[in-house]
């Protein structure tokens, strides 16, 4: 039982990371636009260097 008294906040501490890392990576754009680069690459005009 003693346990739980450092297993709680742990996990909670984890669960924190967790979310800000989930928060900080839509602040950057991470999910834009998933799908559009998964189809760029098989296009033929595709490059080393996206146009702006």
């Amino acid at each position: 039982m003693e346990m739980l008294v450092y297993l709680i906040p742990i996990s909670l501490v984890l669960g924190g990371i967790g979310l800000a890392a989930f928060v900080w990576s839509l602040r950057n754009n991470q999910y834009d636009d998933p799908e559009g680069d998964g189809h760029r690459i098989l296009r033929k005009d595709w490059d080393d260097h996206p146009k702006p």
